[in-house]
């Protein structure tokens, strides 16, 4: 990374555009997908963070963005807050899936994937750049840049959430017709002589019961030094709220004691590598090699050692710390599963400064009914939700990219509460709000205020920052040296795409 006086810190970036369609990975339209991009030498946590909440992402040192009112299928940037997640029911299974594999050893008979996360079907992501020199990536042209799309598999719709509902007595099933008249009167209050205990109103738990009953006992004995005789009985109370069970307890409860498995997560850095990443890095490529193979259909030669490193393991984040961050820093990790003393599955992250960004998620096929793309998210939740109580104002998870117009893709939609980013003002509009525009139309402006606009639009490409020949200067100024005539609507273009304070900051490499 390029320092200047001060040990300032640079974003290093070449801008490739995006005029030419490549293939979809949603509708398998050949040539429907569309997005601009730049490759990144180094960049900073903060400035990947402004780019990713102006709708970029990264796969490997490619950061990318689409165009999302051209593109066949628009990709929304998502996020959940994490702090504020309650897991659904749906949720709940596949932890309660997990919970009881680890206890006594059994997979689940279905082979049902569950939820993948974002590059479990991989985002219908660019092909990655080439190992060659960026500049000589920047000559080609954009369909020779972008790694083929594997196909996604095809992925369960969840089962709609339904309320429980109580299982019929037998005892009544068979009631005489002049009973069907009392059962109406019963919401009004219990009829004498029927149920178990006639005083009390029914659909009460045991519990609750308990706790009035004791009560009542106390307050008798509070009034025992006046008239006995006489007992005054309080209204029942009403039933304490029932606080929803947190995500934490429902991970805590898939491991454990004196179960037949053991599971670990296990943070280890990749870029830079850690020591604990290279011991681990032929178990992981392993894994990773045998998931593309079964998932996506990969030949063998494919998913290569060179391959893995370039997609999964490079990233154009350098390692940070900060006081008021978290203890592990910013950058980029993998969370290895391990159980029972082997990877199976892997998760690739980004701990920014305000949230943990999912990369991609890979898993060994024999633990495919484990549902451990769903299971992987909620882990990471978790994970924010605990980095969020050391650094406060990391409190979001982002999930990649919401695509509506594909239904099996829209189970991101489901971690909420969450937000879509609007692709014009760049605020972010909760998904209930976003969804009923989508249903209407596939590309949308959420922000609803006609007035708004970008809040970081492009002022004056002049102030933009490029890097000639090991030089930061302004781009008006190398503009002065004649070198600017040529690019003039090409740094136009980039600095209107990344903004004003991006482009103040990010240094545009010219050659």
């Amino acid at each position: 990374m390029l320092k200047m006086a001060g040990n300032k810190s640079y974003t290093i970036v070449e801008y490739f555009g995006g005029d030419s369609g490549y293939r979809c990975g949603y509708c398998k339209n050949d040539e429907g997908n569309f997005s601009h991009g730049m490759w990144s030498h180094t960049m900073t946590v903060q400035d990947y963070q402004d780019l990713i909440d102006r709708g970029w992402r990264r796969s490997g040192k490619y950061v990318y963005k689409p165009k999302l009112n051209k593109t066949c299928c628009p990709q929304y940037t998502i996020r959940c807050h994490a702090p504020k997640f309650q897991p659904s029911k749906s949720h709940k299974k596949v932890l309660k899936k997990m919970s009881k594999f680890i206890s006594n050893g059994e997979l689940p008979k279905e082979q049902d994937g569950g939820q993948p996360m974002d590059s479990v079907c991989d985002e219908a992501r660019p092909r990655e750049p080439s190992s060659v020199c960026p500049s000589e990536v920047k000559r080609a042209a954009i369909t020779d840049i972008q790694k083929e799309l594997p196909e996604c598999p095809a992925i369960t719709e969840v089962q709609k959430e339904v309320a429980d509902v109580a299982p019929a007595d037998s005892k009544t099933s068979r009631k005489a017709p002049e009973s069907v008249a009392d059962e109406r009167t019963t919401a009004a209050g219990p009829k004498p002589g029927m149920g178990a205990d006639p005083g009390r109103p029914a659909c009460r738990k045991a519990r609750d019961l308990r706790k009035e009953r004791r009560l009542q006992k106390e307050q008798i004995r509070q009034h025992a030094d006046g008239d006995s005789s006489i007992v005054c009985p309080t209204p029942p109370t009403p039933a304490l709220t029932k606080q929803p069970k947190p995500l934490e307890d429902f991970i805590s409860g898939s491991m454990p004691d004196n179960s037949s498995h053991c599971l670990e997560v296990r943070l280890v850095r990749s870029s830079p590598p850690s020591p604990q990443f290279k011991a681990s890095f032929d178990a992981s490529y392993q894994v990773y090699k045998l998931y593309q193979m079964a998932i996506h259909k990969d030949p063998p030669d494919k998913p290569s050692e060179s391959q893995f490193r370039r997609f999964l393991c490079d990233s154009p984040l350098e390692a940070e710390h900060s006081p008021d961050g978290p203890e592990v820093g910013y950058g980029s990790f993998h969370q290895q599963y391990w159980l029972d003393g082997r990877i199976v599955a892997v998760g690739v992250i980004d701990i920014l400064p305000a949230c943990v960004s999912s990369v991609y998620l890979y898993y060994h096929p024999d633990f495919a009914s484990l549902s451990l793309g769903s299971y992987s998210a909620l882990r990471e939740i978790a994970f924010t939700r605990q980095l969020q109580k050391q650094s406060p104002k990391l409190s979001y998870y982002y999930l990649g990219f919401y695509i509506h117009s594909c239904p099996k893709m829209r189970y991101k939609g489901q971690y909420r509460p969450s937000d879509l980013l609007c692709p014009e003002t760049f605020a972010w509009v909760p998904i209930e709000q976003c969804v009923l525009q989508l249903e209407n139309t596939r590309y949308a402006r959420f922000n609803q205020d006609p007035d708004a606009g970008d809040a970081r639009v492009l002022k004056d490409v002049g102030r933009a920052l490029v890097l000639y020949r090991r030089a930061v200067m302004p781009y008006a100024a190398y503009s002065r040296k004649g070198k600017g005539s040529s690019d003039e609507l090409e740094v136009q273009q980039y600095a209107d795409l990344v903004g004003q304070d991006c482009a103040e900051k990010i240094l545009l490499y010219r050659a």
